[in-house]
């Protein structure tokens, strides 16, 4: 499995973008090619220098979360912060897997 990093552009001349992350102390220059040209101030999912996805402004949050939790999982910490929504809550079925 890859994970992708979730990264901002602060800057782009058509298919390269200078991106940066501030939560993880990281920026670099990223290739668009498989985006296509986009505006200052998107995020983007990079990976391995190209970014691999647009992140929808209403995904955004949901993301970063994610991968705050992540870190936090990894470092023995708890991950119940950063889901709020799903705590205390009973999983559910799809649609497709409940009996008709």
């Amino acid at each position: 499995m890859c994970l992708g990093i979730p990264m901002k552009i602060l800057s782009t001349n058509k298919l390269v973008a200078t991106c940066q992350n501030d939560d993880e102390n990281r920026a670099e220059q990223v290739d668009l090619s498989l985006v296509g040209p986009q505006i200052v101030g998107t995020w983007v999912q990079v990976f391995m220098g190209s970014a691999r996805e647009v992140i929808e402004p209403e995904q955004l949050e949901n993301v970063l979360l994610a991968r705050k939790a992540m870190f936090a999982a990894l470092n023995g910490g708890n991950i119940d912060d950063f889901f709020p929504d799903l705590v205390n809550r009973e999983p559910e079925l799809p649609d497709f897997l409940k009996k008709p």
